[in-house]
């Protein structure tokens, strides 16, 4: 179980995270300069359906900050993949050959509904030349978060886009990213909905991702997942791992324990001997 991107956003807390039982962290997002991020307010509460809209627009102390925090509190103790966006190719790398020494893979943002610019990188021709300049300095593995989609020309564009990665041999992509959203309450009128309601989303593009890319490439599931159901619905439709965050808020540390108690009462009801293997029979 991972922790997604956006709740640790200036890699302050890691050494705290590692010690609530996650299975890995997604830090960030990371941005190359400072920015302050969208006017507030930003940050909607919907306790009736466990969800979360935000308009936070990667508010972030910047490369320079983050990294000198992060290098003397990184020992490694689970995987540490590092979430990073920019406005341009060259943003992009300097975070990458920054922050790759000092993580486990770097996951890059380019599908944030909250911030202008960086959705240019899910056109292939744009992807292809970010990608082409990454792999030429890549020692970590790459993933790539996905935007979700609703209907068949999204749909094909994010088919596009994992094509790229496969193209790239990237290491996998997660998915998915917030649903766009208007609401008048934001300053700018609209944001990203996390939490229970995207949940059958997920699992409809997980299952898309699974068939589109075979039985190898590795799928990180976000998205609405609460409880130990969700997360083996998830690994059922395909996915490798998952991820949370919403629910986190909402349900605080014991999520962990109990998705985790949840997924190994199924596994021992079910007479399977590894999690590993429940994931392989599903893919």
């Amino acid at each position: 179980i991972g922790l997604a991107a956006g709740y640790d956003k200036n890699c302050e807390a890691i050494t705290s995270l590692y010690n609530l039982g996650f299975g890995y962290i997604v830090a960030g997002t990371v941005t190359n300069h400072f920015r302050t991020g969208n006017p507030r307010p930003r940050l909607l509460r919907e306790p009736s359906n466990q969800s979360l809209i935000n308009s936070l627009g990667f508010p972030s102390k910047g490369l320079e900050s983050i990294s000198q925090e992060l290098t003397p509190r990184y020992d490694n103790a689970i995987p540490l993949l590092i979430s990073i966006s920019g406005l341009s190719i060259e943003e992009f790398v300097d975070c990458y050959k920054t922050l790759q020494p000092v993580s486990s893979g770097i996951e890059l943002n380019i599908s944030s509904p909250n911030t202008e610019g960086i959705r240019i990188f899910q056109e292939p021709d744009m992807l292809r030349q970010l990608l082409a300049t990454l792999t030429g300095i890549k020692e970590t593995p790459i993933f790539i978060k996905l935007p979700p989609y609703f209907d068949e020309s999204q749909r094909t564009r994010v088919m596009k886009i994992l094509d790229v990665c496969l193209e790239y041999n990237l290491s996998g992509v997660t998915a998915i990213n917030t649903r766009p959203v208007k609401d008048a309450r934001l300053a700018i009128g609209q944001g990203g909905l996390s939490g229970k309601p995207i949940f059958p989303d997920m699992l409809r593009i997980v299952r898309d991702i699974r068939k589109h890319t075979g039985p190898t490439f590795a799928i990180n599931a976000c998205g609405g997942i609460s409880s130990g159901e969700d997360a083996l619905a998830a690994i059922q439709a395909g996915a490798n791992t998952v991820q949370v965050y919403t629910a986190f808020v909402y349900q605080g540390p014991a999520l962990l324990k109990r998705i985790n108690s949840q997924i190994l009462s199924y596994l021992d009801k079910e007479g399977v001997d590894s999690l590993e293997s429940l994931v392989d029979s599903a893919n």
